[in-house]
Order: C-alpha cells, then structure tokens, then sequence
C-alpha cells in the first residue's frame, strides 16, 4: 500500500536520514525505532507529501495516506462529537456513532474538547482516525499522554479495526503496543553530517 524507495530527508535543508527504503502491504504495520531526533517525523512526514524529499520516491496510491503528529488536532472550542464530525466532514465521509467506542468517549461527545484532560484530548484525537476513510495511516508518537490501558485501546483499535480489514500502518513509538510488527531501527539511515552553512533547523524531529 505504500512503498518507499532510497528516500534522504531533510530538515532545515540538512539530510538527517538517508537511502531509507521499505514497503508495508494490506494488513501490514512497521514499528519506526531511534533515538530522539533521528528523523522519525521528518519521514513520517516526508511519506505523507508534507516536505519534499531530498531524492527517493514514495510510490502510494493518492488519497490514501493520513498523517497525525503526536499534536492531538482538537479544537478545544468545539465539542467532542463536533470536533469529529468536522473531520469526517473534511475527507469527504459522515459521523458514525462506532467512531465514539473505539476510545471509549461516548459519554464525554458533549464536552467541550478544552476541558478535556490530557488523555482523554489524546483519545479524542486518535478517534479521528476511524472517521477519516484513509487505508494507510501515518502516526507519530500516536500514544503520547496515554495510561496502560488507553495504550491498550489504542492497540485493539489498530489490529482490528484497521489492519483486519485491510488498512496499513507506518507508526513512530518508543512504546511497546503489545502487538508482534516489524521495526526498523533508522539509526543506520543517519545521514553523514554536512555544514548546513546557517540554514535554520526544524521543530520536526
């Protein structure tokens, strides 16, 4: 479902990975591994057409990807329920009230999200990702701020809401979620350090 091929990243118009390649196929999931700072975000992002890359090719069929930062995306001044009906409204599709249990938020779908705690905004934000119909998901860090249990929820949501039916996934974690899915460890993608000559870094590692 998406393939990629001798991919350099850059961040800040510096390489920071270089020559990554692999493939993730229907059902299929890749654990990216590092250290902080080694470029995990700057791929995820670089796969989902948010930065050009440097050389290499992502071959993915289009409208398939969705990325989610580890940012939650919630618009605090809106409810739960509105909040996700706006993004199932933004890729085209209409608000299930399944989207609701995945994460267990029904009972907070009248709350305004900016009275959310921490962990119930980060399960907000991972709910959006069973309204936005896309087959590959791109997650950074997707259990940020979550306990045991969400981290728990998070992966049941992943194997059998998504991969099961045929979805792909290519996830940046430090977290182990339980689940047997390949990792590839980006330390040997690092880039040879080069003078950025002054050019400014990014807030994207």
């Amino acid at each position: 479902m998406v393939e990629v091929r001798e991919l350099t990243c850059t961040r800040g118009g510096v390489a920071v990975l270089a020559n990554v390649g692999f493939a993730v196929k229907a059902g299929e999931a890749l654990v990216l591994r590092g250290p902080n700072g080694i470029g995990k975000t700057t791929l995820l992002r670089t796969i989902a057409g948010l930065q050009p890359a440097l050389k290499g090719d992502v071959i993915a069929e289009p409208e398939t990807t969705a990325y989610a930062s580890h940012a939650d995306g919630v618009k605090d001044a809106l409810t739960v329920r509105e909040n996700l009906a706006f993004w199932a409204e933004v890729h085209g599709g209409k608000l299930d009230d399944a989207a609701f249990d995945h994460f267990e938020i029904a009972d907070l779908k009248d709350r305004i999200a900016g009275t959310l705690s921490a962990g119930q905004k980060r399960r907000l934000g991972l709910s959006r990702l069973a309204v936005v119909g896309r087959p590959v998901l791109l997650l950074d860090e997707p259990t940020v701020s979550l306990d045991g249990f969400s981290v728990k929820m998070f992966a049941k949501f992943l194997a059998e809401q998504h991969l099961a039916k045929g979805g792909a996934a290519v996830i940046a974690t430090h977290i182990d979620l339980g689940l047997d899915l390949p990792e590839l460890d980006l330390t040997p993608f690092k880039a040879v350090e080069t003078d950025n000559d002054g050019a400014s870094d990014e807030a994207f590692l």
